[in-house]
């Protein structure tokens, strides 16, 4: 899902060495285009690194286990247990993405929040989300 959205995002960064590819047709080189080829593969694949890689370290297997949320006008506070978690204030989500079962949080180039509707309690509680959302202008 993280790379989906990061190539969504990024899609100019594949588009480019495909534009230089075509150079191919004004001065016939096959190096033009295995250049760019070998371009979008080292991209993609430094970032399928990068994501499975965060996946790996034990720093991180904090963001895997089941967790609790508690949503509010000043922050979503994300507890592992009673005395321990972290609070997440709204400035810190540079967007927001409403599928037809999830929200999808993007605190960064790489780092997201992913909310299924199963998490909140009733229907009223994901309008609640998506009202929040909206006053945050994070999404139309």
């Amino acid at each position: 899902m993280a790379m989906v959205e990061l190539l969504r995002k990024q899609w100019w960064y594949i588009i480019g060495p495909i534009a230089v590819a075509c150079l191919a047709f004004i001065w016939p080189s096959w190096w033009f285009i295995s250049g760019a080829i070998l371009i979008v593969v080292l991209y993609l694949l430094f970032w399928a690194i990068q994501f499975t890689g965060v996946t790996q370290l034990e720093q991180n297997k904090v963001m895997f286990e089941k967790m609790s949320y508690e949503i509010d006008g000043r922050q979503i506070l994300m507890k592992l247990n009673e005395r321990q978690g972290m609070p997440v204030t709204w400035d810190m989500i540079k967007s927001a993405k409403k599928a037809e079962d999830h929200f999808l949080l993007s605190l960064s180039k790489a780092q997201f929040i992913y909310l299924p509707f199963r998490i909140f309690n009733n229907p009223n509680d994901v309008k609640m989300m998506e009202a929040y959302l909206k006053r945050k202008n994070l999404i139309a």
